[in-house]
C-alpha cells in the first residue's frame, strides 16, 4: 500500500478579479501559505492556465510547473469541469451553458459543443506536455431533466442519450489515451454520470474504455443517500482522483434533498467545510488507503456558512490529519515464523 498524497486544493472556487485570486503566481503563494502541497488547476481562465499554450508548448508547461515549484507546490491535475458539462448539455440549460462559454459561441449550441470538445482535446495535449497521468472533468448531461421517472420517460430515451454521450466522449478518451492520461469523471448530480449505475452505463457505451474513470467525491454520494464508503471498494480500479468535501443532511418536515428551489442555507442537504458536516472521513481515508489509491487528496471547498479562506486553511490541516502513513511491515511481523510442515502438523494434532 502507498500513502495518499496531500493535501491538495481545487482552485476553481477561489478564482476572482482581485489579488491574490486573479492569477497563478499569487494564487500559488496563497495556496502554499494555506498549507497545501498541490493544486488542481481549472482551465477556464487563461490567467491561471492557458490551454492553447499548454497544448502547443512544453516550455509553457515547464514554466507553469516551475512557478508552482518555486512556492513548494506541485500540479496534481488539470480540470475541465465547465467544458465537460458544456460538451453535452440539454437544451433546457442553453442559457446557463452560455454563461460558462466564451461570447463567440453563445446562442449557438453546436458551436458551443464544438468549442468544448476542442478545449478538452487541448487539455489532453496539455496533460501530456505537463507529464500528468490523470485529468478531472464532468461528463455533461443530456438526461438530467428526466431524472425523475414521472412523467414516464419515452422508451429508449436513456439508451439513446448514453449512446450520444459516448459518441461525444470516445474521441476525447482516445486522445487522452495517446498521452497515457486517465479521465476522471466527477460523479455529480446534474451530470449524466451521477452514481455508480450511470457510470456503469457509460462504461458499457464506451466499450469499457480504459481511460474512463472516476473522480470520487463523497459529498455527492452522501446527499443521494448512497453507501459512499462501499462505493470505494466497488469501483476501486476506476477511482483516479479524490475530492475531499463534506456535506450534511438535516432532515426536515418541509423539504428534502432537492431543496425546494431554496438557497444553500435553507436546504436540508448542503455542502459544509471539512469537519463541519456528517461524512465519516476516517472510514473514507481507511478505504482509500486499503485500495492503494496513489493520487492526491484534493480539498474542494464549498460551504454555505464559512468564509472560504478559513475553510481552505482548516481543510489543509484536516486532510493532513486524516492521511494514513502506511506501515512498511505488518504489526505482528516479528511474531511470524517461516512455514514448517512438520511443526504445523504437530500444532494440528496430526503428528509429525
Amino acid at each position: 500500500m502507498r500513502t495518499i498524497k496531500g493535501p491538495g486544493l481545487m482552485l476553481a472556487q477561489f478564482l476572482g478579479p482581485e489579488p491574490p485570486f486573479d492569477r497563478l503566481d499569487t494564487l500559488a503563494a496563497w495556496t502554499a501559505d494555506m498549507g497545501y502541497e498541490a493544486v488542481q488547476l481549472p482551465t477556464f481562465n487563461p490567467r491561471v492556465f492557458d490551454l492553447e499554450k499548454g497544448a502547443s508548448s512544453r516550455t509553457y508547461c515547464d514554466d507553469v510547473k516551475g512557478l508552482l515549484s518555486d512556492h513548494g507546490i506541485v500540479l496534481a491535475e488539470l480540470s475541465t469541469h465547465r467544458q465537460g458539462h458544456i460538451l453535452a448539455s440539454h437544451p433546457a440549460y442553453d442559457a446557463s451553458s452560455d454563461g460558462m462559454a466564451p461570447p463567440e459561441v453563445r446562442h449557438d449550441p453546436k458551436a458551443r459543443q464544438e468549442w468544448a470538445a476542442h478545449q478538452i482535446m487541448l487539455a489532453a495535449a496539455s496533460a501530456r506536455n505537463l507529464g500528468l497521468d490523470r485529468h478531472a472533468t464532468f461528463s455533461g448531461s443530456l438526461l438530467w431533466p428526466f431524472i425523475y421517472p414521472y412523467p414516464p420517460r419515452a422508451g429508449g430515451l436513456v439508451e439513446e442519450a448514453f449512446a450520444e454521450l459516448a459518441a461525444r466522449w470516445l474521441p476525447l478518451l482516445d486522445a487522452f489515451d495517446e498521452g497515457g492520461v486517465d479521465v476522471a469523471f466527477e460523479i455529480h448530480p446534474g451530470e449524466d454520470l451521477h452514481d455508480g449505475v450511470t457510470f456503469e452505463r457509460f462504461l458499457d457505451a464506451v466499450d469499457q474504455h480504459p481511460r474512463a474513470n472516476i473522480l470520487y467525491d463523497p459529498s455527492h454520494l452522501y446527499l443521494q443517500m448512497m453507501d459512499y464508503v462501499g462505493f470505494i471498494e466497488v469501483y476501486a480500479e476506476r477511482i483516479k482522483c479524490f475530492h475531499v468535501k463534506d456535506a450534511e443532511l438535516k432532515r426536515s418536515p418541509r423539504t428534502g434533498i432537492w431543496g425546494g428551489y431554496q438557497g444553500w442555507q435553507q436546504r436540508a442537504a448542503r455542502f459544509r467545510s471539512l469537519g463541519d458536516g456528517d461524512i465519516d472521513f476516517n472510514a473514507i481515508f481507511s478505504a482509500m488507503t486499503h485500495i492503494d489509491y496513489d493520487g492526491w487528496a484534493v480539498v474542494e471547498w464549498e460551504c454555505c456558512y464559512k468564509h472560504p479562506e478559513e475553510g481552505a486553511r482548516e481543510g489543509a490541516e484536516f486532510v493532513r490529519r486524516h492521511i494514513i502513513p502506511v506501515a512498511d511491515r505488518e504489526f505482528d511481523a516479528t511474531m511470524q515464523t517461516a512455514a514448517d510442515r512438520d511443526r504445523n502438523r504437530r500444532i494440528l494434532g496430526l503428528g509429525g
